[in-house]
C-alpha cells in the first residue's frame, strides 16, 4: 500500500500538532459512473508556523487553499496526502478534488443491482478509508463535528448519520441534501449511503424521554425479504437493556439500519446509520445460527454507540475497547433480554472456538495490541480483538460482580463523554466501583498473549471416592503467563432413568498458578464426567480425564443442557487440533451425536470443524474412504432428521459440500430435478445454488448449467453463486479462468471475487491445485503492493495453496524467509495459513498412529 500508510508515531506527532473543530463536506454525485467532486472545508488549531498533513486519496486535486492562500496541488499532493505547510492558530482549509468510486467494499463503494439497473451506493470507512471520500485528518483521536451536503439524482434516498434533511432541487433530476453537523466523532463512523433505498420506519422513547425514529433500508429488490418486526424487536430491546445497564441515553438522533451490497464485513457501527451485509437478509430460508447472529450483529453495532463512537479509542492498539466490549455486551444483552436465552452457549461454540484457535496462532498478540501503523490493525480484526476479548471480559465480570463492573462503565462513559480513551482510563473507573486492584489483572490478561490449560488430576480410593482433586495450569513456552481463573467445577452423573447426563454438584473457585487444590470436592464420589470450566466463566482450554473422554465420546448427546455439551465438544476438538487425539476418533464423535445436537451454532460449528479435519487431518491413505463413509453418513443423517428441521437443512447443506461418489452425486442430481425430495424442505434458490455447485464440483455439471441458473436467479446473490460454481468446475480450463480474473485481472468486485475464490480452492482431487502453488508465492508480494487491502486480503488467504502436505509447509517457509520486511501484514496472514496446514500435517501423523493402534 504505498504512500497509503499511517504509523503510530505519525498520528501522536499530528495529534499534538492540530486540534480539528469541524469539516463541511460537498459532494458531487451526478458526474458519471467513475469519479465524484468532493469539496472539504475543514477548520482547525494548530501549533502557529508549524507543518502537518492531511489524508486524501483522490484521482484528481483541483485546487488546495489554506488560510486565503491558495497552494499548487501538483506540489504538495501525491493521490494519498496534502502537505500542509506555515500553519497558523487558527486555520480553514478548503481541498477540491475528483475521488473514485469503489467496487471494492471500500470508501464510497458503487452498485449496480442487476435486477432495475439503479445504482446503490454506501461507505466503508473503518480503518482508514474515509480519505478516499474526502480530505480528512485519518486518526481516531482527532474526532470532529461533520457536516455534508451532498448532491444526487432526485429520485434516490440519502442517509447520513444525523436525520435526513428535506431535499432541495439542484438541476434537471437532481436534488441536495444538507446535513446538519454530526457531534463530535470520529471521521471512520461518519456515513452515506444514497441510492433508491427502499425503507420502513419506527421510533422508541430513549430513557432520557426522546421519540429516536428507527429506520430499515434496503435495495428495492430485496425489501420484501426484510424482516422489519424482527429487527425492530431486537433494536427495541437492545435500546432498552443498553440505556439501563450503561446508565446513559442513546447519544445519538435517529437510528437507521441498512443493508448494503457488497459489504465486506458482517456490519459497521456508522453513527446513527449501521451498515448490514446483505446475507442478513434471507431470501431463502436461513439456519437458526444465521437467525440468532443476526440478532447478536444488531446489538453488538448498537453497543458501538457508546462504545467507539461516543467514547472513542486514541489509537487502534485500544480496537479491543470497542470490539470486545461491543461482543460481550451483545451477547449478555441476547442472553438477559432477548428470546435468545441460550447464547452463552452459542458465544462458547463460535466466537470462544475463534478466539482458542486465533490466540494459538504464530501470530497471536496480546488483547492491547501493539499496533505500529495502519497495516497492523487492518489484519487484526481477529478472533483475539473480537473474542478473546470479549471473553475475558466475561471473566471479569465473573470475578469483580456485573453489578459493579456496570457502576463502573456508567462513571467511565460520563467521565470521557464524546472523548478519546486508553486502556487505564477504564481500569481505574472499574477498580473505584469493584474495590478490586486489577493493575496485575490487566497485565496478565489484556497485555500478555497465549491460552492456558486447565488439567484435572483426581486421585480416589478403591471404592471411588475423591482421596484429591487439583487442577493443574500450564501455558506454551513461548506465552508462558499463568493467570488467574475464576470458573466452576462441574459433577455430571447419568440419570438413570431418562438416560440423560445431568450436573449432579457443583463448586465456583480461584484457580491461580501451576496447582489449585479443591479440597471441596476431596471425600464426594468420582463422577461419570468432571467439567472444569462449567458455566464457560473463564478463558482457558479445557482437558478430560480417561474417564470423562470415554463418557463424552459414548455419550455426548445426553447432555441435559446445551452450554456443556459445547464445552465438551470443544475440549475434544482442542485434543485434536493440537495432534493429541486421532482425527477419525473425531470424526465417529461429531457423526455419532451430532443429530442429537439442539443448539444451531453448534451443529454450524461442528460441520465446519468436521470438513476441517476430513480434509486435512485424517490420514492421506485412508483419506478418501474415511471422506466416502462421512458423507454417506450425511445423507442418512439427512434423511433421518425431523421433517423441516434446522437440522435437516445443515444436514443436507453438509452432506452436498462433501459429495463425491457416483452415488452421491446421484442423490443430488435427483434432487436439483425434482426426482427426489425431501419432506419439509422445499428446494428453495439459495439450495439449488448449493446443490448445482456441488454437482459442478462434482464434474456433473459446467458453465452451461451455471449460466440457465443465473438466467433464472439475475441477482446479486445469483452472481455471486455463479463465480463460485464455475470456479468450482474441476478441470484445468476452469481454474485457469478462475486464476486470471482473481490474481491477473484483479477487477472482480469484492464480493464475487470472494466467492470466485472460494470455488477455485474447491476441488475432489487436490492435484489439480498442484500448478498454482508455485504461482501463488510469486504472485503475492507484488499484489499486496498494488490491491487495495480487502482485495489483498481475500487473495493472500483465499488463494493460499490448499494442499495439506509437508511440501506446502517447506513452501511457505521459504517463501517467508525471502519476503521483505516491510510486508509484515502479508507475513502475518501466511503465517497463519502455514500454521493451518503444519497442524494438519501433524494430525495426520496421530491419525495414522491410530490406524495402527486400531489393527
Amino acid at each position: 500500500m504505498p504512500g497509503t500508510n499511517l504509523t503510530r508515531q505519525e498520528a501522536a506527532a499530528r495529534a499534538e500538532t492540530v486540534a480539528v473543530d469541524a469539516y463541511d463536506v460537498v459532494l458531487d454525485l451526478t458526474r458519471g459512473e467513475r469519479l465524484f467532486r468532493s469539496t472539504t472545508t475543514v477548520r482547525f488549531r494548530a501549533v502557529p508556523g508549524a507543518s502537518t498533513f492531511i489524508d486524501a486519496i483522490t484521482d484528481t486535486v483541483h485546487s488546495v487553499v489554506l488560510n486565503g492562500r491558495e497552494l499548487d496541488p501538483a506540489e504538495i499532493s501525491d493521490g494519498a496526502r496534502i502537505q500542509l505547510p506555515g500553519l497558523q492558530d487558527e486555520n480553514v482549509l478548503t481541498v477540491e478534488a475528483d475521488c473514485r468510486y469503489m467496487n471494492t467494499g471500500e470508501g464510497l463503494h458503487r452498485f449496480v443491482d442487476p435486477v432495475d439497473d439503479e445504482v446503490y451506493l454506501y461507505t466503508q470507512f473503518e480503518v482508514a478509508d474515509t480519505r478516499r471520500m474526502f480530505a480528512v485528518f485519518e486518526q481516531p483521536d482527532l474526532k470532529a463535528r461533520f457536516a455534508f451536503t451532498v448532491t444526487a439524482p432526485a429520485h434516490w434516498t440519502v442517509v447520513s448519520t444525523q436525520p435526513t434533511p428535506e431535499p432541495v432541487p439542484a438541476g434537471p433530476g437532481a436534488a441536495t441534501w444538507s446535513f446538519s453537523p454530526t457531534p463530535v466523532v470520529p471521521c471512520y463512523v461518519t456515513a452515506l449511503i444514497a441510492g433508491p433505498y427502499a425503507s420502513v420506519h419506527d421510533e422508541l422513547v430513549s430513557a432520557d424521554g426522546r421519540t429516536v425514529p428507527l429506520g430499515l433500508y434496503a435495495r428495492r429488490s430485496l425489501m420484501e425479504h426484510v424482516e422489519a418486526e424482527e429487527m425492530f424487536g431486537i433494536t427495541k430491546r437492545g435500546f432498552e437493556f443498553f440505556e439501563a445497564q450503561f446508565g446513559m441515553p442513546y447519544p445519538f438522533e435517529k437510528y437507521d439500519q441498512l443493508f448494503v451490497p457488497q459489504f465486506n464485513a458482517g456490519a459497521m457501527e456508522n453513527a446513527g446509520a449501521v451498515t448490514f451485509v446483505e446475507l442478513y437478509v434471507f431470501r431463502s430460508r436461513p439456519t437458526q445460527a444465521r437467525v440468532e447472529r443476526r440478532a447478536i450483529t444488531i446489538l453488538h453495532e448498537l453497543a458501538h454507540m457508546w462504545f467507539g463512537d461516543f467514547v472513542t479509542m486514541r489509537w487502534w492498539n485500544d480496537l479491543w475497547l470497542n470490539e470486545s466490549f461491543a461482543e460481550f455486551m451483545s451477547t449478555l444483552a441476547a442472553a438477559e433480554n432477548t428470546r435468545y436465552t441460550d447464547a452463552w452457549t452459542t458465544f462458547a461454540a463460535g466466537e470462544k472456538s475463534w478466539g482458542y484457535e486465533q490466540d494459538q496462532l504464530p501470530t497471536t498478540h496480546p488483547i492491547k495490541a501493539e499496533i505500529r501503523d495502519l497495516e497492523d490493525v487492518l489484519v487484526n480484526f481477529d478472533g483475539i480483538t473480537y473474542a478473546k476479548g470479549a471473553s475475558v471480559l466475561k471473566q471479569l465480570v465473573a470475578w469483580v460482580g456485573q453489578e459493579q463492573f456496570m457502576a463502573g462503565l456508567n462513571r467511565y462513559f460520563r467521565e470521557h463523554a464524546w472523548g478519546n480513551t486508553e486502556l487505564r482510563d477504564l481500569m481505574v473507573r472499574l477498580e473505584e466501583a469493584s474495590g478490586r486492584d486489577l493493575e496485575q489483572w490487566s497485565a496478565k490478561w489484556l497485555e500478555t498473549a497465549g491460552v492456558n490449560t486447565l488439567t484435572p488430576v483426581v486421585e480416589t480410593d478403591e471404592d471411588g471416592v475423591i482421596r484429591s482433586f487439583r487442577i493443574e495450569q500450564t501455558a506454551p513456552e513461548e506465552h508462558p503467563t499463568l493467570r488467574p481463573h475464576r470458573l466452576a467445577v462441574g459433577f455430571y452423573d447419568h440419570d438413570g432413568e431418562q438416560g440423560k447426563l445431568v450436573r449432579t454438584h457443583r463448586v465456583e473457585l480461584d484457580v491461580d498458578g501451576p496447582v489449585t487444590e479443591v479440597a471441596e470436592l476431596v471425600g464426594r464420589e468420582l463422577p461419570d464426567l468432571v467439567l472444569l470450566n462449567d458455566d464457560d466463566l473463564a478463558y482457558a482450554k479445557i482437558r478430560l480425564d480417561e474417564c470423562s473422554l470415554d463418557t463424552a465420546l459414548t455419550h455426548l448427546k445426553n447432555f441435559e443442557r446445551t452450554l456443556p455439551r459445547a464445552l465438551v465438544q470443544a475440549s475434544v476438538w482442542d485434543g485434536v487440533h493440537d495432534g493429541e487425539t486421532p482425527a477419525r476418533r473425531y470424526v465417529e464423535l461429531v457423526l455419532g451425536n451430532i443429530a442429537h445436537e439442539t443448539d444451531s451454532t453448534g451443529i454450524q460449528v461442528q460441520l465446519r470443524r468436521l470438513e476441517t479435519v476430513l480434509e486435512g487431518y485424517v490420514a492421506e491413505p485412508v483419506r478418501e474412504a474415511v471422506q466416502r463413509d462421512a458423507a454417506d453418513r450425511l445423507w442418512q443423517l439427512t434423511e433421518e432428521a425431523a421433517a423441516g428441521s434446522d437440522q435437516q437443512l445443515q444436514f443436507l447443506k453438509a452432506f452436498a459440500r462433501h459429495a463425491r461418489t457416483a452415488a452421491q452425486l446421484d442423490v443430488l442430481e435427483q434432487l436439483l430435478d425434482g426426482r427426489r425430495s425431501l419432506a419439509g424442505l422445499a428446494l428453495d434458490t439459495d439450495l439449488r445454488w448449493a446443490v448445482l455447485t456441488a454437482l459442478c464440483a462434482g464434474g456433473r455439471l459446467g458453465d452451461e448449467a451455471v449460466d440457465a441458473m443465473l438466467a433464472e436467479d439475475n441477482t446479486e446473490n445469483g452472481a455471486i453463486a455463479a463465480a463460485r460454481a464455475r470456479a468450482a468446475v474441476p478441470t484445468a480450463e476452469a481454474k485457469a479462468r478462475a486464476w486470471e480474473q482473481i490474481m491477473v485481472e484483479g477487477s472482480l468486485p469484492n464480493s464475487i471475487q470472494e466467492a470466485a475464490i472460494d470455488g477455485f480452492r474447491t476441488a475432489v482431487d487436490p492435484s489439480l491445485l498442484e500448478p498454482w502453488a508455485e504461482r501463488y508465492f510469486a504472485a503475492m508480494p507484488e499484489l499486496w503492493r498494488t490491491r487495495t487491502h480487502e482485495l489483498a486480503r481475500q487473495i493472500a488467504v483465499g488463494m493460499y495453496p490448499n494442499i495439506p502436505a509437508q511440501r506446502t509447509v517447506d513452501a511457505t517457509d521459504a517463501f517467508l524467509a525471502e519476503l521483505p520486511e516491510d510486508l509484515h501484514g502479508l507475513r502475518r496472514l501466511v503465517l497463519e495459513q502455514r500454521d493451518a496446514t503444519a497442524r494438519a500435517v501433524r494430525g495426520q501423523a496421530v491419525d495414522a498412529r491410530y490406524e495402527v493402534a486400531r489393527a
